[in-house]
């Protein structure tokens, strides 16, 4: 690497990607509506202001993904109440950013576990320690919104409502607490952010995130994934935001995000500047489909090449 790019990747390596999720904490709750689509099996999904959150429903209990923002818990508690009337016993938490976790202090108090009726609350070990001291200007957990279980290995599993529950750490992806979820009779994936359709990642560098990790977790939930027939129906994909997909849907994000990687990787390997990448647009044909304002192209950019810029630096070339 010359010394000029050397000097360029030193400044790019510093970039610190400010959060789309922030815009989405300054909404109107008031005005939204929490909708409620079965998806097959024992799952269902919930969508309102912020993230999905993933239900699971049978006669041992109710098993939550994410729990959206805090204003929201009791519009939540009640679609739940609707689906089952069994105590809420799980909670899992994809990662630590608010419109995923904000409402699990909020959940909590509405659900009023005992010893008779526990509740268990999950994340991966860095989601728990992002949760547990959070950074300057970051708001902090509210008592009992903290998971009490964390885990620290590749998976975690259990049995809960007559199937397989799989917890799987997708390492330095979105963030670097990220959870993926597969609930396997039901053949349902809940990806957390992960996997936004219509819109490009968000790589969330200031937590751990890369593109690489990106690319590993979306060809880890593809792995997860199988169509039924014509790449139709099949597995069913729960994303962060947005609509239910299925496997087709992952296997188009996933070739945009390694073609748009690469693009960034050729135009770095000639000595270009963020700037001059950021210029040329590298994702112009793909922004009818993914721009969107929580993501811009610009900020993916970004975030994809600080992440390559990382790669030769710890490679050394």
């Amino acid at each position: 690497m010359s010394t000029a790019l050397r000097l360029q990747c030193a400044a790019t390596v510093a970039i610190a990607a400010a959060s789309p999720i922030a815009g989405q904490a300054r909404q109107d709750f008031a005005a939204v509506e929490i909708s409620v689509l079965p998806v097959q099996g024992n799952v269902y999904m919930l969508a309102g202001a912020g993230g999905n959150v993933s239900v699971q429903i049978g006669d041992e209990g109710v098993l939550l993904v994410d729990t959206e923002f805090a204003p929201l818990a009791a519009r939540i508690m009640a679609e739940i109440r609707r689906l089952s009337s069994r105590p809420v016993r799980f909670i899992i938490n994809t990662h630590d950013h608010p419109d995923h976790v904000g409402g699990n202090a909020a959940l909590v108090e509405l659900i009023k576990p005992t010893p008779l009726d526990p509740l268990q609350m999950i994340a991966h070990e860095n989601a728990l320690a992002r949760l547990s001291n959070p950074a300057p200007g970051d708001a902090p957990t509210p008592p009992g919104g903290l998971p009490g279980d964390s885990y620290f290995t590749p998976t975690k599993d259990f049995h809960f409502n007559g199937e397989a529950v799989f917890l799987y750490h997708a390492p330095n992806a979105h963030t670097d607490g990220d959870t993926i979820v597969l609930f396997r009779e039901s053949d349902v994936v809940s990806t957390g952010d992960l996997f936004v359709p219509g819109s490009y990642p968000f790589i969330d560098r200031a937590r751990g995130g890369s593109v690489q990790g990106m690319l590993a977790a979306l060809n880890a939930i593809l792995a997860m994934t199988v169509p039924e027939a014509f790449a139709e129906g099949g597995t069913k994909v729960i994303p962060g935001h947005g609509r239910l997909c299925e496997e087709i849907d992952v296997a188009e994000y996933r070739d945009m995000v390694y073609i748009v990687t690469e693009r960034i990787r050729d135009s770095i390997q000639k000595g270009e500047s963020l700037a001059e990448v950021q210029a040329a647009r590298p994702t112009r044909d793909y922004d009818p489909e993914y721009l969107s304002q929580a993501v811009t192209p610009a900020m993916f950019v970004e975030a994809v090449y600080a992440s390559l810029v990382d790669e030769r630096l710890t490679d050394g070339n």
